[in-house]
């Protein structure tokens, strides 16, 4: 067991992507010598934590089987909302918890739509996500709602960094350590997984799939609020539309990272690792003088790589089953 885990981790999938990144670092630091410089690696933690802490919400969605493409307008309408309410003297302290709050009505709300309307979560998310975003831009006429520092020094603090790691990097780790261990080693992570392996057999074996599915929506939704309004705190201002299409960048990471858009399968890590490249990637355009144009091309063709890779491997895994039939 333990030799096989160990060429797993040698010769696997995430491996491979480490091998990836090292070679792209190399490649863009002979182009330009400041590439792996402090300040630029900490920048991409910086574009690292907003995505990432997406993906813990998105992530689990994704191995059950759901998407929810409304996470960034989430976070639009998260940030702007925790502005609002910090502008009308609630302390920052509450105003998080409050926003948090918000962001599990907002993921109850798309439970809703999929598993008692019955539409298909690709579906009602992207509804969804324009409805979001909508209410962000008239609630705020489309301008940005300031914060001010007075009272909320700590609130502003959350956006600085503990010498070259950003507080949002950090809090970004935390969440996926505990969430991946609740993936693996509690009794619903396991249900999630068999959730989107097979959901028949899941009930089969006693497991609510719609329960499920609930529980991670409504997870979704608070983590994109605690994702918007980190942002907003790192802006020091409520931007109604700064965090949309983030849902994106997070699960093409994701993918890419060895989580099967089919469900089943994939984790944290996988993610994370997938971000890192990504971004990686998305300095090194920049510090060689590319436009930055070109990082929504690469962005771009880097998910129908991971889409399509994920593809031919569940192709491959349904044959296999097959024939040991």
């Amino acid at each position: 067991m333990t030799r096989i885990n160990i060429k797993k981790i040698l010769f696997g999938k995430q491996m491979a992507l480490v091998l990836i990144i090292i070679v792209v670092s190399i490649f863009f630091t002979i182009l330009n010598k400041n590439f792996l410089s402090l300040g630029n690696i900490a920048g991409i933690m910086t574009a690292v934590s907003l995505a990432g802490i997406f993906a813990v919400g998105i992530v689990p969605l994704l191995i059950a089987g759901h998407v929810d493409l409304a996470a960034g307008s989430e976070g639009c309408i998260a940030g702007v909302f925790i502005a609002l309410i910090i502008a009308r003297s609630v302390s920052w302290p509450a105003a998080i918890v409050i926003t948090i709050l918000f962001g599990c009505v907002m993921g109850l709300l798309n439970a809703f739509l999929v598993n008692k309307v019955g539409f298909m979560a690709f579906i009602a998310t992207i509804g969804m996500s324009s409805v979001y975003k909508g209410v962000a831009l008239t609630i705020t006429n489309g301008a940005n709602i300031s914060i001010v520092e007075s009272g909320n020094e700590g609130f502003y603090a959350l956006g600085k960094s503990i010498g070259i790691f950003p507080i949002a990097f950090i809090i970004m780790v935390a969440l996926m350590i505990i969430y991946s261990l609740i993936l693996k080693f509690t009794k619903f992570g396991r249900s999630v997984y068999m959730c989107g392996g097979n959901a028949a057999a899941a009930r089969l074996s006693g497991i609510n799939p719609k329960k499920v599915s609930t529980i991670l929506f409504i997870n979704c939704g608070a983590i994109c609020a605690l994702g918007g309004s980190l942002f907003s705190a790192r802006m020091h201002m409520g931007i109604p539309n700064a965090v949309y299409g983030t849902e994106m960048d997070s699960i093409s990471a994701a993918v890419l990272g060895g989580v099967s858009f089919m469900g089943g399968s994939g984790g944290l890590g996988g993610a994370l690792i997938g971000l890192i490249l990504v971004n990686t990637f998305n300095s090194g355009i920049t510090a060689i003088g590319l436009p930055a144009y070109w990082q929504i091309v690469a962005q771009g063709v880097i998910l129908l790589v991971a889409l399509l890779v994920d593809y031919m491997g569940e192709k491959s895994r349904l044959k296999a089953l097959k024939a040991a039939q």
